[in-house]
């Protein structure tokens, strides 16, 4: 069975360059352009992993997180943070809140990859 993703992120151009590098390896890709909206689906849906921006309209990354780890449903999917921001200080507060791994954008489509195929063991 093909893992199940959620990318997160308010550029349509960037959602794009996800979805083709995960759906290339095999993956089954769902899209949201913002916290609220990746919130939503993820109550819908069980996705196997969640890529997010952190800088987005409506929600943050941030707090979309930490309202995901608050349901026991989420407290397992593994969260990739996916931004321009590399803050050591912001990269803790993602940790606190839950987040599995970072990537630093511009990403190599390749490394995505890579770090999907290691947390989801597939």
């Amino acid at each position: 069975m093909t893992a199940t993703i959620l990318t997160v992120d308010d550029s349509p151009s960037l959602r794009m360059a996800i979805r083709i590098a995960l759906t290339n390896a095999g993956y089954t890709v769902a899209e949201a352009g913002d916290g609220v909206e990746g919130l939503a689906q993820a109550a819908a849906t069980r996705f196997d992993l969640i890529v997010t921006d952190l800088n987005m309209p409506n929600m943050d990354g941030l707090t979309m997180i930490r309202e995901l780890r608050k349901q026991p449903a989420q407290a397992g999917v593994p969260i990739i943070f996916l931004t321009t921001e590399s803050d050591a200080g912001m990269k803790a507060q993602a940790k606190a809140a839950g987040a599995t791994g970072w990537l630093v954008k511009p990403f190599v489509p390749d490394q995505l990859v890579k770090i999907a195929r290691k947390v989801l063991g597939r």
